[in-house]
Order: structure tokens, then C-alpha cells, then sequence
């Protein structure tokens, strides 16, 4: 080998040669973690990062001894310095009396800054995190309330002094923090309560759930339904909520509501159904849905006829169509128990209705339905009960009938006696057979419910409720209920969906059904 070819040799085997065993490379991840952590932060109450300079830190990669770098002469440079400019001769000031050196505070602790600083996300080298994270939540800002500040009082002109308020002069010193600023908030509607002398056994708010079955989910009944609108004149509130007894005892809601818009603009017609099944039947739920929804079927068919007649105020065809309407849907309701195998007042319910028009200039609103309920009208801050009369049975006029309204018999003249004292018989018995009576095999069915109509015109600020029983029953029964209803609802404005909601949900004792309300205002 050449004598160049051997130094390399002597370089690796020379015994003093460092070692070239496997070191710290100085491309760990405690280095770069070091690194990283000296260029953002740096000591708390040392110099910067970059001045820091270890004295006793050995590099990894060449052996200890002075730095060849420090040792060596910065080269010179040939270029001619500049020559600064001259600068003009600054004026010397008077001298300025200093003042007493004020005492110094004592110095304030730096506050503690963390070692590595929040930083989003994660850096290349560190490993991934295992299992949840957590999220510090957001700050939530303090509602404010923005108060105007009173205007700065006018600066005096010069030549004059400023003058002294007297009662400013006698008055103690001005507190030190701000002056206290007091705003009116309204008062919120009040939430769900009771009225009467005590409140009701049940509690409040829904308990138990119904069952539901397999292949019947689609009956399944929410416990409260809220809708509204405004057409024309008038704002709709309705709601139907189930009542207390039947949220303890885990039983659907057995009223119904529905409300639907046919047709569109000035034409259209707007529909609002309330149905209430009966207590005793295990289906009262479902008749109470038909009936909503056979009724509603029948009105869409007719409302380009019912709303003409609504606008033109033809009263007479209004009462004999909708009574038409309304048979077909009991006539419905009749069929559908008989292919469950019900009688048919096992599967029946009570129906009101409202029928208002979107038209402007039109403030009719009619009214029909069969069975019992309540139509109320608050006007001038009193309650009035427009529900339809019905007419006794000794008030029919008319011919007579077989089964109603006939003349009763006239009593027949007295019979001679058929024996005498002695036992001898008068008459001879030939031994002719009665014939028998006519066969009756079921009981005769109770008489029809009679049919309930009423159109009337609102006026400008009348709230007209159409009331399910449950709802009705408190109102005639509970002064304290009805008059309740007449404060919160004699304002201009009408609630909204969940103040209506808290306003029919008033609880009365004694009165534990579920309520359904339909109201409207008049603008």
C-alpha cells in the first residue's frame, strides 16, 4: 500500500483514535424533544434560548477539548471601513432638578410557564395516544346588558371657573367602585301550575309510557301534540296533551287532533278536528284517530264548495252539507267495529270541528261536530259559552211517530170481574192459545247523537276555544281555571306554542282526563 493509503488505516486502528462503538447519535427523540422545548420556551428567568450555552455538555460526536472554531482568528477583511458622518453639535439643556427616588415595590414573581407549551395537534416523533380524549369545553359568555352613558357635562370657557355644586360638597365622598345600574327585565309566563285550594294527587309530568306490540307501531300515540298558524285575521293555537291519570296508569292519549290547509291563497280552508274516544273502550284511541281522519278526507273533497259557501254566508248549505259530511264518518266508524267485532259503541268517539277561511275580509268561523265538548268565546275579558243548545224531548213539535212523540195510551174502561163471590166464571174458556209476541232478539240501540252547528262572526279581539271534555268540564266546573285563561290570554298579542302549551296544562282537582284546545285569535 501507499503511504496515502495507510493513513485512513491508521485513523480507524490507531490506539488513540476514539472509540467507534455504537453512541449516542444525537438524533434521538430526548434530543429533538430538548430542542424543541429550549427554541420555544427557554429557562424562566434566564437569558434566551440562543444565549444558553452548556459548559459541561460533551458533544456525542467529537472528543472533549477547546472548541477549534474559538481558537481560530477571524479572518480580516480588506474593504475600507466606513466612515460614520458627522453629527452637529447637540445644544446642551439646563440642567433638571431630579426628584427623590420613590421607593420601589418589591419585585413580582414571574408567573410559572409551563415546560412545553400547549401546542394543536402532535408532533411527528410522539407516539399516538390510546384510549379517550378530553376536551376543555368552551367558555360561556355572561349575558350583557348595554346601558347608555350619560353625556360628559360641557367644558367651561376659559376665563371662568367651573361652578361648585353645593350638595356635591355636603354629600359624603363618591364610593370608589362603579355606580350600581338597575334594568327593568319582564317578568317570564308563568310555568305549569294549579289552581284551586290544593294541588292534584297525580304529578305533573308524564310517568309511564303504553305498551306498544309488535305489528302495531304505527298506532302508537304521542303524549302531547303542538301545532299553530296564522291565516288571514286570525292566529290557531292547538294542542292535545294527555291527562294525568291516563300518564300515571301508562294508557294512550284516547283525544285526537288534526289540522290541515286545502287549497291556497284567499280560497284556501283551513281545518281543525278534535275527536275524544271513550274512557271504557280498549280502542278509544284508534276511533278517535279515524274519526279525525274520515272527517278531514271528506272536507278536502268539498273545500272548493265549503269555502264559497263560507265567504258567501250561506248558512243553510253549510249546516246540511256538513251534517251529510258528518254521517259518512259515523257511518265509517260503525263499519270498522264491525270487522274488529266490536259493538258499535265500543268503538266510537265525540267530534268537534272549526272551519276558518284565509281570507282577509271573511271572519266567519263555523263550527259542527257530534258529542259532547265545550265552544267558548272570550270577549271583553269574559268568558262566554256559545256551545249549540239542544232541544228537550217535551219541546219536539210535530206528528207523531212510533218510538217518539207518541200520544200515550188512553186507560181503558174498567173489566167486569171474571168470578163471583160463589167462584162461578163468567166467560167461557174455549182454549184458544195466546199467540206470542214479537221476538226482540238485541236491545233497541240508544237514539243518534244530534248533530251540533254553529256559524258565527268574530270580532276584532275575540279568542274563540273549542274544547275537548277534559277540557271543558274544568272550564264550566272551575271559575278559578276560566278566569285564569282570561288574564293570560286578554293581552294583544297571542302566546306563543309553549306558553299556549303551559297555559292549557293548568292543573284543577278533580279533573285528571286529557285536555284538548283548540283557540283562536282575532286580530
Amino acid at each position: 500500500m501507499t503511504q496515502q493509503g495507510d493513513s485512513w488505516w491508521d485513523k480507524l486502528y490507531d490506539e488513540s483514535a476514539p472509540d467507534t462503538a455504537p453512541t449516542v447519535s444525537g438524533d434521538t427523540l430526548d434530543d429533538h424533544f430538548d430542542t424543541a422545548t429550549r427554541a420555544t420556551t427557554g429557562p424562566p428567568d434566564g437569558p434566551p434560548p440562543d444565549s444558553v450555552i452548556p459548559t459541561d455538555a460533551k458533544s456525542p460526536t467529537r472528543p472533549a477539548g477547546p472548541d477549534p472554531r474559538a481558537a481560530a482568528p477571524a479572518p480580516k477583511s480588506t474593504a475600507p471601513e466606513p466612515v460614520p458622518p458627522t453629527a452637529p453639535p447637540t445644544p446642551v439643556a439646563p440642567p433638571v432638578p431630579t426628584a427623590p427616588p420613590t421607593p420601589t415595590a418589591a419585585p413580582v414573581p414571574p408567573a410559572p410557564v409551563p415546560s412545553v407549551p400547549p401546542v394543536p395537534g402532535r408532533a411527528p416523533w410522539e407516539a399516538a395516544e390510546t384510549g379517550p380524549r378530553t376536551f376543555p369545553a368552551p367558555p360561556v359568555e355572561a349575558p350583557t346588558v348595554q346601558v347608555p352613558v350619560p353625556p360628559d357635562p360641557p367644558e367651561p370657557e376659559k376665563g371662568q371657573e367651573p361652578e361648585k355644586d353645593q350638595e356635591r360638597e355636603q354629600s359624603p365622598a363618591a364610593p370608589d367602585h362603579a355606580p350600581t345600574v338597575q334594568v327593568a327585565v319582564p317578568v317570564p309566563r308563568p310555568r305549569t301550575g294549579f289552581v284551586g285550594s290544593r294541588p292534584p294527587t297525580y304529578e305533573p309530568e308524564p310517568t309511564a309510557l303504553p305498551v306498544a306490540r309488535p305489528g302495531e307501531l304505527a298506532d302508537v300515540v304521542a303524549d302531547t301534540v303542538l301545532d299553530g298558524a296564522r291565516y288571514g285575521t286570525c292566529t290557531l293555537r292547538a294542542v292535545s296533551a294527555r291527562g294525568d291519570s291516563a300518564r300515571f296508569r301508562g294508557e294512550p292519549r284516547r283525544d285526537a287532533l288534526l289540522t290541515a290547509r286545502f287549497g291556497h291563497d284567499e280560497a284556501a280552508l283551513v281545518l281543525v278536528a278534535v275527536a275524544a274516544g271513550s274512557r271504557a273502550a280498549e280502542d278509544a284511541h284508534l276511533a278517535a284517530a279515524d274519526a279525525c281522519r274520515w272527517i278531514a278526507e271528506a272536507v278536502c273533497r268539498s273545500h272548493s264548495r265549503l269555502s264559497e259557501d263560507i265567504r258567501s254566508g250561506r248558512r243553510g248549505d253549510l249546516k246540511s252539507g256538513l251534517h251529510r259530511l258528518t254521517d259518512r264518518t259515523y257511518g265509517k266508524l260503525r263499519a270498522r267495529a264491525t270487522e274488529r267485532g266490536l259493538a258499535p259503541d265500543e268503538y266510537t268517539a265525540s267530534l268537534r270541528c272549526l272551519l276558518l277561511s284565509a281570507d282577509p275580509d271573511c271572519r266567519t268561523r263555523v263550527f259542527f261536530g257530534v258529542g259532547g265538548g265545550g265552544l267558548f268565546r272570550l270577549r271583553d275579558g269574559a268568558w262566554q259559552d256559545i256551545e249549540p243548545l239542544l232541544p228537550e224531548r217535551t219541546a219536539v213539535t210535530g206528528a207523531p211517530v212510533v218510538g217518539f212523540g207518541s200520544p200515550p195510551a188512553a186507560p181503558s174502561a174498567p173489566s167486569a170481574p171474571e168470578a163471583t163471590e160463589d167462584g162461578d166464571r163468567l166467560t167461557m174458556d174455549l182454549g184458544i192459545t195466546t199467540a206470542p209476541g214479537p221476538l226482540v232478539e238485541e236491545p233497541v240501540p240508544p237514539p243518534a247523537e244530534p248533530f251540533r252547528f254553529r256559524a258565527s262572526v268574530a270580532r276584532s279581539g275575540d279568542t274563540l276555544l273549542l274544547a275537548s271534555p277534559g277540557l271543558a268540564e274544568p272550564m264550566r266546573g272551575e271559575p278559578d281555571l276560566a278566569r285564569e285563561l282570561a288574564d293570560r290570554w286578554a293581552g294583544a298579542e297571542p302566546p306563543g306554542l309553549a306558553a299556549f302549551l303551559a297555559d292549557t296544562q293548568l292543573r284543577v282537582t278533580g279533573y285528571a282526563d286529557d285536555r284538548t284546545g283548540v283557540a283562536v285569535w282575532e286580530a
